[in-house]
């Protein structure tokens, strides 16, 4: 069932256009993911399909009397109003039949209005719905109904306009990007609640677990042209690389046939006939053809790292509480050189006050932070960057310099850094007021990295980057040198560019975990509920259990990752040597390939050696 149809729309502001001649549609059931890079217009689109905007030209079709909610990235609410008349402020039915029995219980003198609100629970068959509607106040952590909207923090307000647009039961929902703000277990419900349900569902999201696990379909916006991909981001991925390839390929065979074309209109012919005058009409299309060209620019950051000494940072016993809220109880830690720590737990378990106890923003109560002599930290914070009235992009980048030190002895000019950073001529003499969110957080990202950290800290780094942006920033952060410690809610992110995790459980416990998110996940499902005090070890698992003990934890994991590591070398190597067996090889080619041959032999020797000594210690 057709339930939206979008037709030619169009959106412009000023001389920049955003889109134009855009058509899809919506049908029931249909969980769809919208991708396009910051500043193509996904905001606007969800604005045009929510009703909260109007597109220049064409139109959008909804079948009468369709509900839609939108949940935008800024919600607006009242804030002398509480979280329940918020909740309450909805023209659902069943909304208002719960409403008048949570109201009706409050006043149990009142028999007669309790008997009609009970009732009126039973003809609509509105329990389900109550106990639906309690659920998804408890996971999103909205307890206190009565909590006024004024007193709450940007994210539980985000929280608040998630709550509102699931409980108002709607027959199309609207989200731009619904897991910002959640923490890990709030996006993995939310990601189960989806998949398990059949709302219709239009999102932006930079999630790539959450697209992989929840959407159907996946609408891309890429050079201004709609390409529908009708599964999840893996078939995606999978379809847009076979897409690329395919317009290369008609690519090159448009330059070949320009060419012969070319030489034909140089000729001149003197014979004008209706047949020559029709090639030379399709001349100029398929010099268009020719040189078309896909402008997808890669962020090269090349960034002049400060030299790391031996002395990092060093935590002794720090102890840091807020009132009788422990955040950290005697907390231990050696900072080594290239650390890659992700940090994850909950909403108000202390993760941001520890980087602001690191970056010495704030004291410990007791206990030393010990800062090395050459520790430089770049700290990419949550806030972002600081918009001035009438500044301008390249501004911004100017006042660290005309020119940037690269790696190597380069050097930069801050109209080149940006056009690295995606920004052209144009934009760059936009006013920062004027980007979106997510050019405002890459253009935030821009001056961290120019600084030369060799000790990068990163806030929720992915809200709002769009995918494209998201997958350069990881390919950079895997070469960075320096250490790196990640705050962040996309999984996708930490298990790529994270080895060892900080789990903050709250009441001041912080679990050293070695393994990226998935391995964390892994590891806790596989944990009795039991007290480890009670468990009762099989007398035939004892020795197991004691050759284990042996090696620690990390040596345990290491020694199990180890054995799948070469197995997976010695395909590599095995596929490399195949390789020799191509006679068009150049001794060029044929060096290259020695080279990265006796690389994956010595990688697999040192990871051997290691193995055996674990082995020798567990069989010990």
């Amino acid at each position: 069932m057709n339930l939206i149809t979008v037709e030619n729309i169009s959106k412009s502001y000023g001389e920049l256009e955003l889109f134009s001649d855009l058509s899809f549609s919506i049908h029931k059931d249909d969980k769809i993911a919208f991708v396009a890079k910051n500043g193509s217009g996904k905001t606007s689109i969800l604005n045009i399909l929510s009703g909260e905007d109007t597109p220049d030209s064409g139109q959008v079709v909804m079948r009468n009397g369709l509900r839609v909610s939108f949940l935008s990235q800024s919600p607006q609410f009242k804030g002398s109003v509480t979280i329940n008349d918020t909740i309450f402020n909805s023209d659902s039915p069943q909304l208002k039949i719960i409403e008048a029995y949570e109201k009706a219980l409050q006043n149990p003198d009142d028999a007669e209005a309790y008997q009609k609100a009970f009732e009126q629970m039973d003809i609509h068959n509105a329990w389900e719905f109550e106990l639906q509607f309690k659920q998804i106040l408890s996971q999103l952590k909205l307890d206190d109904l009565n909590q006024k909207i004024s007193t709450m923090s940007g994210g539980q307000k985000k929280r608040l306009a998630l709550a509102q647009a699931l409980i108002s039961n709607p027959d199309v929902l609207v989200l731009d990007e619904p897991t910002n703000h959640l923490d890990l277990e709030m996006i993995e419900w939310l990601e189960q609640y989806f998949s398990k349900s059949q709302l219709t569902i239009f999102m932006v999201t930079h999630d790539r677990y959450f697209l992989e696990r929840v959407c159907s379909q996946i609408i891309e916006l890429d050079h201004g042209k709609l390409y529908t991909y009708k599964g999840n981001y893996s078939y995606y991925l999978e379809q847009k690389e076979a897409r690329i390839q395919l317009e290369q390929v008609e690519t090159g065979k448009a330059k070949q046939l320009f060419k012969k074309e070319l030489e034909w209109m140089r000729r001149q012919p003197k014979a004008r006939t209706t047949k020559s005058k029709s090639r030379i009409d399709d001349f100029s299309e398929i010099k268009k053809r020719a040189h078309k060209r896909r402008k997808d620019h890669k962020i090269q950051l090349e960034i002049n790292m400060e030299r790391l000494g031996s002395k990092i940072v060093e935590f002794h016993k720090v102890v840091k509480s807020f009132k009788d809220k422990p955040i950290l109880k005697g907390f231990e830690y050696v900072f080594k050189r290239g650390e890659r720590i992700g940090i994850i737990g909950k909403n108000g378990t202390g993760k941001s006050t520890f980087l602001n106890l690191l970056t010495k923003t704030i004291t410990p109560d007791s206990g030393k932070i010990i800062v090395g002599d050459t520790v430089k930290f770049g700290y990419y914070t949550q806030g972002g960057i600081e918009v001035k009235p009438e500044q301008k992009v390249i501004d911004v980048i100017k006042a660290y310099g005309e020119f940037i030190p690269l790696a190597k002895g380069k050097i930069i000019s801050a109209k080149q850094l940006l056009e690295r950073f995606l920004f052209d001529g144009k934009k760059q003499h936009d006013f920062v007021e004027k980007l979106s969110g997510g050019e405002q957080k890459r253009l935030y990202l821009c001056t961290v990295l120019i600084q030369n950290p060799n000790f990068l800290i990163l806030d929720e780094p992915t809200n709002d980057l769009d995918i494209v942006t998201l997958n350069i920033l990881e390919d950079f952060l895997l070469d960075f040198p320096g250490c790196l410690l990640v705050v962040s809610h996309d999984r996708y992110f930490m298990d790529k560019i994270v080895d060892h995790l900080f789990v903050f459980k709250g009441n001041g416990d912080i679990q050293d975990f070695p393994g990226n998110y998935t391995d964390y996940r892994v590891y806790e499902s596989s944990q009795p509920n039991t007290p480890k005090s009670e468990k009762v070890q099989p007398s035939d698992e004892k020795t197991d259990q004691n050759k284990a003990q042996k090696l620690s934890y990390n040596e345990q994991k290491e020694y199990k990752n180890l054995e799948s590591k070469i197995r997976a070398l010695e395909l590599d190597k095995k596929a490399l040597e195949d390789k020799f067996n191509d006679t068009s090889l150049s001794q060029e080619d044929i060096n290259t390939l020695s080279m990265q041959l006796q690389e994956l032999i010595n990688d697999i020797e040192t990871k051997e050696l290691r193995w055996f000594e674990l082995a020798e210690k567990f069989e010990s």
